[in-house]
This record gives structure tokens, C-alpha cells and sequence, in this order.
């Protein structure tokens, strides 16, 4: 009877050391702000961090599930990338070229990131066994279209999501602080700054690294 106790207990302790730590989803802005160049700066930059030795290595010791979520206008949100373990480097390196070699679904529309917040909080239900639930906001433009950001954070927060985002300037100076104000939420919920497109590839990987790691206080990055 102990034998069959302390096997169980074994088999216990195993799965949860398997367990999925964090279930991130990449939400990338494709409003019509952004042209085709921008696009391919976001989706290159996001593989090449993605692929990263640092960053790959935490999703793996994370044994993350990630999913990439292009969005833009109202009723305008669609999964490119379900749901992926990330359990070994050889499937980080594959994410990553799928990532790379995503083609790009809208190019005309407003920008709704109320809307893109609801498509990730459906998106979760599928991994609610991960201990973290994370949403990479990535986007150039304040909110303009649908719910707005503010008024879904709290719903998402009460469901144990945090909302980090990443605020691309270059035609927007002052979105970090609408980020702030508007977009992220929950324990340790922070944003950070690209100053231009050509900067995002820097800057997501430096956000990645940072949202794999659980955080304790909110900041915003410059």
C-alpha cells in the first residue's frame, strides 16, 4: 500500500515538473497603419526573438504553449499560429519559422484592441491548465474601433490574464502612455517602447524575455 502511495506520488511530482508554466499569445497589430515593410519588420523581428538562444530556452523551461493572433478592425482578429508546445529547441526553431513565414491576413483596417483582447481570452480556455496566462500586445495606434481597451482589461484580470504591451511610436508619439493608462493589467503587467519599426526587433526580444520570467511589480520600459 505505501509502494502504491509513493508511486503515486511519483507520477504526481513528474506531471507537474511537465507542466505548462505560461500560455503566451503574440497579438500583432495589422491595422492599415501599418504598410507591407512595417509587417514584415514585426513578423521577421518577433521570429528572430522567437529564435533567440536566451528566449527560446526560457519558453522551453517554461514548457510554454504559444499562439500568434493578427489583428486589426472590429470583428477582425484570426489565430495564424494555434496553440504550440514549446517544449524542446528544435520546436522553438520551427515556431520561429512559422512565425517568419506568416502571410499577413488584412491591410485596411482601424484599430480595435478591445476587440483583440476578447480573441485572446477565448483563445486561453483551450490551455487553462498553464499556470500563466500572458497577452503581447503589439500595436502602432491608439484604440479607434469597437470595445475599447479599458473597458476589458478588468474582465480579462479577473480571469487571471495579464496584458503586456509593446508601443510602436513612430507615428504615435505618447502610446506608451495610453498602454499604460489603457491596455496593460494585472501582477506585473508592463510596456515597453519601440521608438520606430525599425526598432521593435530589439525591443520584442527584450520584452520576451522579460513576460516569460513571472514579474512582481507593474513598470513601463523606455
Amino acid at each position: 500500500m505505501r509502494f502504491a502511495i509513493f508511486i503515486l506520488g511519483w507520477l504526481f511530482s513528474a506531471l507537474s515538473a511537465r507542466a505548462c508554466e505560461l500560455a503566451l499569445v503574440l497579438a500583432v497589430d495589422v491595422s492599415g497603419s501599418v504598410d507591407s515593410r512595417e509587417y514584415r519588420v514585426q513578423m521577421q523581428g518577433l521570429a528572430d526573438a522567437m529564435a533567440d538562444s536566451a528566449v527560446s530556452e526560457a519558453l522551453v523551461a517554461a514548457k510554454a504553449r504559444v499562439l500568434l493572433l493578427q489583428w486589426t478592425g472590429s470583428s477582425r482578429q484570426r489565430i495564424s499560429i494555434p496553440w504550440t508546445a514549446v517544449e524542446d529547441f528544435e520546436t522553438a526553431d520551427a515556431l520561429a519559422a512559422r512565425i517568419a513565414e506568416t502571410p499577413r491576413v488584412w491591410r485596411n483596417f482601424s484599430t480595435a484592441i478591445g476587440e483583440a483582447l476578447l480573441a485572446a481570452e477565448v483563445a486561453f480556455l483551450d490551455v487553462a491548465e498553464c499556470k500563466r496566462h500572458v497577452v503581447d500586445v503589439s500595436g502602432d495606434g491608439f484604440s479607434n474601433e469597437g470595445i475599447v481597451p479599458e473597458n476589458v482589461r478588468q474582465k480579462l484580470g479577473a480571469s487571471g490574464i495579464i496584458i503586456n504591451g509593446l508601443a510602436i511610436e513612430e507615428s504615435q508619439p505618447g502610446l506608451t502612455e495610453y498602454f499604460r493608462e489603457n491596455l496593460i493589467w494585472g501582477p506585473g503587467a508592463f510596456a515597453v517602447t519601440a521608438d520606430t519599426f525599425d526598432d521593435y526587433p530589439k525591443r520584442i526580444r527584450q520584452k520576451l524575455l522579460r513576460e516569460i520570467t513571472k514579474q512582481v511589480s507593474s513598470l513601463d520600459v523606455r
